[in-house]
Formats: structure tokens, C-alpha cells, sequence
């Protein structure tokens, strides 16, 4: 039945009538330029759908048969009433969700009209992320998603606590690179991983042919699952079908790339036999998942330097789908060697103040000059509620949503309306009232555009809530590139178990239009978070949030 229904579908949309006369949908030349939801008043959209269905039926399915010279069978004729049910049905539903039951609002918060052209006229039209997210039918039983266990490598330390610690202590993870003579490049400085060791948690045949990456994600991951608590004895106890592993990377393996080329220089032989693999990004993931037995869902997402929270949302479903109970999550990126500095100095994307390391980082402060890059990893273990009160796991907070939007806009320069319309999913999808969001750990890579147009986002989201307090992380652990969001995840759940929130650094001047009275300043605070936000943007325009909370926040 679903053959001939699609192929008189087909048949009947070439025929559809539109508005005013017989014309074809598919004639461009006399076809309304704007969105269909802009056009159709709430007036006329009975009447529209009355014609639509008629088109489809009597037009589209007369036509074909007709066009074919046959005559109707039985079987037609007995199908007739069930397709015009059926037609209606999608009329009523299909259109009803494309094109707009209700007027669309003109003016408000939680709509806008795409991003502006360059010559001033608007593209599109979005939904109010609220009404979507009532749409969506919710599961008969609610899976809570919960974070029970942390694992980091980053330039202030290789495992949470001292990660953590050294973030409310104001330690600076950046200084001059010694990883590769950088003499030639106008860029000196980055947060370099230093002291770092493998062992114990990769192979030494993979600790020698592996890219940093890779044994950044496996150490964060085996770390995560320590702290989790997952023992051997508890890991034979799980149900490894429903144990899955997504860990991103943004840039995957580039010195094991680089590497390659210049090794293909003398000879093919010469190479790395484990040069495409290790090169992609999905490959941290599957190692791990191989080490761990873990056969659930199994791959990685690569949205530039939004990549972990990507990682980290999709994740948190497969658990509210009910397809898993436990989850690794998160990303990891090695990118402080030549190629990958010389590349992001060719965007002019880095902060060039190597006479001061320490201070390069500033968000928000007018003497900005971009980012410090940094590299490392970071990863969650997610699971389900139940499924951790059973094997009484500590529990650090309740992941209770995200969203992700897409700017369309520009190539590297972020937009305020698709960051808005990101956080305002986010709390629609969360079911969490944005009054109650006291914490921020923005995004803010200290860019020169980026960092105001997250503030005007915050402003329009939240207002003047005299509750509020916002800080950067990379303000200390510059810019980790796919591994920023994860962690910067893991910092905004220790703040929240801690009841403490670390410094910002460095915002001395703030940029003219940047109120400070909600930026925490060079030294520590108490906060008793009730809802955490962690923001996480990317080249392309990726936008993405998460919203974590105590577990009695609910």
C-alpha cells in the first residue's frame, strides 16, 4: 500500500494547485518568495487545507491513472475512502505542523526571523522553541539522567579534583609552548598538557603509534568510570548491550597526520600503518568501547569547538530513549603543534601577548586579542537515575536538558539570535524556568566578537537577575578546541557538588558595553547553584547549552 500511496503522492504534488488559479508549487517564477507560514493567515488555513486535499486527491490521482490511459479497478475504488481519510489526516496533522495552525507571531523573545541577509531582508522564520518542545510526545515513563562519574585531562591537571581545585585557586594553565620550537609563529603561548602519562589505561603498542587524543580520551574515560565507581566487579555486573561510548573530537588525529605526510615524503613505507585510523575522529570512542567491551551506541561527533556538548546531549538521550543506562561522554583535541597552530594563526584567531602568558585569556575585557589555544580532554559517565540508585552510586547532579541550533549565518562569527534561541530551547525542553538558572560557565574564549555576542544572549535570556554569576573557564585553561565543552561541563558539576564557583581572570578593562556586576571576579564565590547553564559554541555556528542541577532540584 505505501508504494502506490507514495507514487500518487508524487503525482498529485505535481498537479497541486496553490493560492489563486491552477498553478504548479514546483513553478519558481510564480511561487511566493517568503515562508509559507508568513503567508497563510489563521483565516484562511481551513479553506487552504479544504483545496490542498482536493488538489492532492482528485487532481493528483486522477491525473495519474488517467495519464497512463487505465481505468480504475476494484481495489481503487474500495481504496478510495481510506486514502481520503488518510489525505485528511495528513492535511489536518502534516500541514498543520509545516506551514503553521496560528498566525505566527511578528515580535517577541522567543521568535525571530532567521538572521539577516546582507542587504537587510530576512531569510526565514523559527518557531517558538517552547510551543516545539510541547509538540513532542514524552515518553510514558520519565528516565532521569544523571552524572555519577568525571574524568579530565587538562593543562591544571589529569584528574578532577586537582583540576577543579587549581580553577578556585585562579591557577593559570598557560605559558610558553615547549612541546615544538614555535620561534617563527607570531604565537608563542598556549596551554600545554605537561607530565603526561598513559600508562595504565592505553596499551604500549598504542601509546607509541597513538595521537595525543587518543590517550587523552582513553585516560579521562578510565578516569571517569574510577570515580564512577565502576570496579571490576561492578563492570561484570553490567549489562554491556546498554553501555555506550560517544567522546568527540574536533580536529582528531592531526599529528599523527602531519606525522604521516612527512614520512610519505621519503616513502610510502615510511608510514604510520595506523595513520587512517588514528587520524579520524571516531576512533578514541571505538578503542575505548573495545578495552571496556561496551556495545551499545558507539560514535563520535565533530562540531568544531561545540563538539563535547554534542557529545554529551546525544548521549543523555539514548538513556531518556530508554536504548541505554550508562554512557561515556564528552571530547578530547591535541592541537598545539605546528600544524595546528600555524593554521589557526592563519585565521588570526590567537591571542599574540607571549611577553604576558598568564593574562593572554581575557573574556570580556577590552584588550582582548583572541583565544589561547589549549588541549585536553574531558569525560562524563551518565546514567540512569535508577539504574545508579541500584548499585548506590554517588550521584555529583542531575542532567536535566540542552538543545543545539545552528547560527546560519557566518563562517566563524557567531550570531546573538541563534544563541538565544539555543538557550531558550534548552530551558523549554529542561521544563526549567529561566529565573532559577544562577550559574553560567559561558562559552567565552575571549574573541573579540564572540565573547559580546554570548553577553548580549545572556542579557536577552536572562535580564538583570541579581541572582546570576557567570565566569569562563578558559580564562585560565584557554581554548580546547572539540574538548572546551566536556571540560568545562565537569567544572560546572563541581561546582555545583561543591557549592563553589571559580574566578574569572584577567578582566581588568570590560569592554564597553559588558555590565561585570554578574561576572564573578579573580577570586572564588559561595554560590548554592539551583540550575547550572554551560554554554559551548563553534565554528559554522553550532550552538549548544546544557542544564545540570542538584538532584533534589526536581
Amino acid at each position: 500500500m505505501a508504494s502506490p500511496l507514495c507514487t500518487w503522492l508524487v503525482a498529485a504534488c505535481i498537479s497541486a494547485t496553490y493560492d489563486k488559479g491552477k498553478i504548479s508549487m514546483f513553478d519558481s517564477s510564480k511561487r511566493p518568495r517568503k515562508f509559507m507560514s508568513h503567508c497563510i493567515n489563521a483565516g484562511a488555513a481551513a479553506d487552504y487545507k479544504s483545496r490542498m486535499l482536493s488538489s492532492f486527491y482528485c487532481s493528483g490521482v486522477q491525473n495519474l491513472i488517467s495519464c497512463f490511459a487505465l481505468e480504475p479497478c476494484k481495489e481503487y475504488n474500495y481504496f478510495k475512502g481510506s486514502l481520503s481519510s488518510y489525505l485528511a489526516s495528513f492535511v489536518d496533522n502534516g500541514l498543520s505542523s509545516l506551514f503553521g495552525s496560528k498566525a505566527a507571531p511578528t515580535s517577541g523573545r522567543n521568535m525571530f526571523t532567521g538572521l539577516t541577509s546582507h542587504s537587510g531582508k530576512t531569510e526565514g522564520m523559527a518557531l517558538n522553541p517552547a510551543e516545539e518542545v510541547t509538540k513532542r510526545k514524552k515518553p510514558l515513563v520519565e528516565r532521569r539522567v544523571v552524572v555519577t562519574g568525571l574524568g579530565a585531562v587538562t593543562p591544571l591537571g589529569h584528574d578532577p579534583d586537582m583540576f577543579y581545585n587549581n580553577l578556585l585557586e585562579g591557577v593559570s594553565g598557560i605559558s610558553e609552548i615547549e612541546g615544538f620550537n614555535c620561534s617563527h609563529f607570531p604565537t608563542k603561548i598556549a596551554a600545554e598538557i605537561t607530565s603526561f602519562s598513559a600508562d595504565g589505561c592505553a596499551l604500549p603498542k598504542i601509546r607509541k603509534r597513538a595521537d595525543k587524543f587518543m590517550l587523552y580520551l582513553l585516560t579521562a574515560g578510565k578516569k571517569a568510570l574510577v570515580d564512577g565507581g565502576i570496579t571490576e566487579d561492578v563492570a561484570a555486573e553490567l549489562d554491556k548491550s546498554r553501555c555506550g561510548v560517544i567522546i568527540g573530537s574536533s580536529l582528531g588525529g592531526m599529528q599523527v597526520f602531519s606525522d604521516a605526510i612527512e614520512a610519505l615524503r621519503v616513502s610510502p613505507k615510511k608510514m604510520n600503518p595506523f595513520c587512517v585510523p588514528f587520524t579520524t575522529t571516531n576512533i578514541g570512542s571505538a578503542l575505548l568501547a573495545m578495552d571496556l567491551g561496551w556495545m551499545g551506541p558507539n560514535y563520535s561527533i565533530s562540531t568544531a569547538c561545540a563538539t563535547s556538548n554534542f557529545c554529551i546531549l546525544s548521549a543523555a538521550n539514548h538513556i531518556v530513549r530508554g536504548e541505554t543506562d550508562m554512557m561515556l561522554c564528552g571530547g578530547s583535541d591535541a592541537a598545539i603543534n605546528p600544524i595546528g597552530l600555524g593554521g589557526f594563526v592563519a585565521c588570526r584567531a590567537l591571542s599574540k601577548r607571549n611577553e604576558e602568558p598568564t593574562k593572554a585569556s581575557r573574556p570580556w575585557d577590552r584588550d582582548r586579542d583572541g583565544f589561547v589555544l589549549g588541549e585536553g580532554a574531558g569525560v562524563l559517565l551518565l546514567e540512569e537515575l535508577e539504574h545508579a540508585k541500584r548499585r548506590s552510586a554517588t550521584i555529583y547532579a542531575e542532567f536535566l536538558g540542552g538543545s543545539f541550533t545552528c547560527d546560519a549565518y557566518h563562517l566563524t562569527e557567531p550570531h546573538t539570535d541563534g544563541i538565544v534561541l539555543c538557550m531558550e530551547k534548552a530551558l523549554a525542553q529542561s521544563d526549567v524556568d529561566g529565573r532559577d538558572v544562577n550559574y553560567i560557565n559561558a562559552h567565552a574564549a575571549s574573541t573579540p566578537s564572540g565573547d559580546l555576542k554570548e553577553y548580549e544572549a545572556v542579557i536577552q535570556c536572562f535580564g538583570k537577575n541579581p541572582e546570576l554569576r557567570m565566569n569562563s573557564t578558559k580564562s585560565m585553561v584557554g581554548h580546547l578546541l572539540g574538548a572546551s565543552g566536556a571540560v568545562e561541563a565537569v567544572a560546572t558539576v563541581k561546582a555545583i557538588k561543591t557549592g563553589w564557583i571559580h574566578p574569572n581572570l584577567n578582566l581588568e578593562n570590560p569592554d564597553k558595553n559588558v555590565d561585570t556586576s554578574f561576572i564573578v571576579g579573580p577570586v572564588k564565590e559561595r554560590l548554592n547553584i539551583k540550575v547550572a547553564l554551560s554554554n559551548s559554541f563553534g565554528f559554522g555556528g553550532h550552538n549548544s547549552c546544557i542544564l545540570f542541577a542538584p538532584i533534589n532540584y526536581k
